[in-house]
């Protein structure tokens, strides 16, 4: 009997704990949905690191398969032009390879380099980058040699045995040729001449490792057709050669969020902005279609996209009326809704308590890079009541005031000049008085993503899976240690570092020891730290000590070295061991210098869970033409992954993707 009775508590316990388990779950409303992702059969996943690894990297290959991996990956997912420009990374140009494939897919040949060295030291590969005469390199170690990979003019080359020529090699034929025929050295004109003697096949007669090359058509020209041979023979004629490294921070991933009144548009089509309208120059695939011009070669690598730019559009209205909107806020104190009033004529969210202020502010984080930005409200101001509208972009550490609002009536704030190349913000409205409060709040924006990692369709049956990952969001710390970038980006004195020892310009390390300690704080619980930089330690003795500390500088560890001797290079860095409940972190770097110790450029990312985070069903539509004729296909995906089938009869051209919830 004593059993039974035993038994039959410990299952009523049981009960009544997994009641408590539903009934809080079922309670807990659902205000950010994470890691969205769509991916049809058609196109690689390259949305992170991981997924890019998963992508390209399969068991049982060889190194040299695996840095052919990274090389053809490369090549896949950008293209030679004019490069975006941050002024973030390295010399202002996008380095980090899973930025370039899905916010831009174009840059130049020190930004491929950087792709290049950053995909295979990530898969444990060495890397080095070497500039030579008007061009950047990058070359690749495998079975103890150097072999050079070149992803920005797609090419590498081939010795006798096989093996793929390094830096070294190929300028060793190039000038042992120029030795035989030295009226040619430093000759451009005369290697042209050359080249089109024979009905274009001249270079033929040229350094056998290069006539050999598969990568130059019959009339020696590389695939993008805009240099050939005669090129190639300038760039390695040894004139110039040193080792170079541009400069990447690893961290982003691409993070489709969405919360009720939420809605993100992709497109395979542009309408002309880029994220160069500022600063720079307009990149030449601007209007230029795949599979013509010098994105001809692009199909033969398994582009499908009518095109390389696209502008698309991501657009919050927020549902203010029914309260839901608290679960997708920072803040939200003071506020009461109209459905808690049940008052009609009341705003749809007004001040509680009319003797102190009532606060609400939000986070606008992106996967793709803001180029306009639009706030529309429409305020309802009490007798003697205001409206305060403020704008951050470091992350809430300081606030710029964009609008005050002392009437009734429909506002629209132009956002653009404060958000151009930024990936997140965020806005906070106070609002005073009584009867004061906000009938309609939307904010929109122009975007700019890659059409080529997008998930398009093919002619036939399409396999179309979309996934709902972990409910994490990322708070993100990076910035450029050039000073004379102000205003074109943020630096990093922008999020208040405590500097000890250390000159302010490209955080240079004043006497034998310097400290850099920047504070880094999340919304929900901190899940790992993922940490980026670009260095130089010119000494063997000097370097960066990497540390971190979750207890508010009482105690710090060191996460990792950034040794030297190196005249620079990139480093990446994940520390998962978080204690629980931690929201704040410290990330130090601690400098000790014999020549020359400087950090270049830093991205700090702290995940976090979401604390209103997990799934709701996610609604997709496929927009596309075929012989003229638009054709939609949504689909609603009930469960965090679900897969669906796309059938399309003839070749499709491809026009948006929209993703928002149900």
């Amino acid at each position: 009997m004593r059993a039974l009775i035993s038994l039959l508590v410990a299952w009523l316990v049981s009960f009544l704990t997994l009641t408590n388990i539903f009934s809080s779950v079922e309670l807990r409303e659902v205000g950010v949905v994470c890691n969205i992702k769509v991916v049809s059969d058609k196109v690689p996943d390259v949305s992170s690191l991981e997924g890019w690894r998963n992508s390209f990297i399969k068991p049982g290959m060889s190194d040299e398969e695996k840095a052919l991996a990274v090389w053809r990956s490369v090549v896949m997912f950008r293209h030679q032009d004019s490069p975006p420009m941050e002024f973030l990374e390295g010399d202002g140009c996008v380095h980090d390879p899973i930025k370039v494939f899905n916010v831009y897919g174009y840059n130049m040949c020190c930004c491929a380099a950087s792709n290049i060295a950053a995909l295979a030291r990530f898969i444990g590969l060495p890397a080095r980058i070497w500039t030579i005469r008007a061009h950047v390199v990058p070359e690749v170690q495998w079975d103890g040699e150097w072999h050079m990979l070149d992803a920005s003019l797609i090419n590498y080359f081939r010795k006798p045995d096989g093996k793929i020529a390094s830096v070294d090699e190929i300028i060793t034929e190039v000038k042992a040729w120029y030795d035989a025929h030295p009226d040619y050295r430093d000759n451009e004109a005369k290697l042209r001449e050359l080249h089109r003697q024979d009905g274009w096949t001249g270079w033929k007669r040229g350094p056998k490792l290069l006539a050999n090359c598969p990568f130059y058509d019959q009339y020696g020209w590389l695939p993008a057709k805009t240099q050939g041979w005669s090129s190639t023979m300038l760039e390695y004629d040894g004139s110039v050669k040193f080792l170079y490294e541009p400069g990447y921070s690893l961290g982003y991933r691409v993070n489709n969020q969405l919360r009720p009144g939420e809605r993100l548009v992709l497109n395979w089509f542009n309408k002309g902005l880029h994220v160069n309208m500022r600063d720079g120059n307009a990149p030449g695939c601007l209007n230029k279609r795949v599979g013509e011009g010098d994105l001809a070669y692009a199909r033969d690598y398994g582009d499908i996209a009518p095109g390389r730019i696209g502008n698309g559009v991501r657009e919050y209205k927020v549902p203010l009326a029914d309260g839901t909107f608290r679960t997708g806020m920072l803040v939200a104190e003071n506020l009461i809704c109209r459905s808690e009033t049940k008052a009609k004529s009341s705003p749809a969210v007004q001040v509680k308590d009319p003797t102190k202020p009532a606060i609400l502010e939000f986070r606008m984080p992106s996967s793709y890079v803001y180029l306009t930005g639009t706030l529309e409200f429409h305020p309802i101001v009490g007798k003697g009541g205001q409206i305060r509208v403020f704008f951050s972009d470091n992350n809430g550490l300081d606030w710029k005031e964009v609008a005050t609002v002392t009437e009734t009536g429909e506002r629209k704030v132009d956002l653009s000049p404060l958000v151009l190349r930024r990936y997140d913000y965020r806005l906070r409205f106070v609002l005073t008085g009584k009867g004061t409060g906000l009938e309609r709040l939307k904010v929109s924006h122009d975007i700019q993503h890659s059409q080529r990692p997008l998930p398009a369709l093919g002619q036939g049956k399409n396999i179309v899976t979309v996934t709902v990952g972990a409910p994490e969001g990322t708070v993100t710390l990076q910035a450029s240690t050039k000073l004379d970038w102000r205003g074109k980006n943020l630096i990093y004195t922008d999020f208040h570092p405590e500097l000890e020892g250390i000159e302010p310009n490209l955080m240079r390390v004043e006497g034998s020891e310097g400290k850099a300690t920047f504070a880094i704080a999340t919304p929900g619980d901190m899940v790992r730290l993922r940490i980026g930089v670009h260095y130089r330690a010119r000494d063997q003795r000097d370097g960066w000590d990497v540390q971190v500390s979750f207890d508010g500088g009482k105690t710090f560890q060191t996460v990792h070295r950034l040794a030297g001797p190196t005249p620079g290079m990139c480093d990446y860095i994940v520390v998962e061991k978080i204690p629980s409940g931690t929201r704040k972190a410290l990330v130090r770097f601690v400098g000790q210098q014999r020549n020359t110790t400087c950090l270049f450029s830093l991205r700090i990312d702290a995940d976090y869970r979401e604390p209103f985070g997990g799934f709701k069903p996610v609604k997709v539509t496929y927009i596309w033409e075929e012989g003229g004729l638009e054709k939609r296909q949504t689909l609603l995906a009930t469960k965090p992954s679900q897969t669906f089938t796309i059938n399309c009869e003839s070749t499709p051209v491809m026009k948006s993707l929209i993703l928002e919830l149900q």
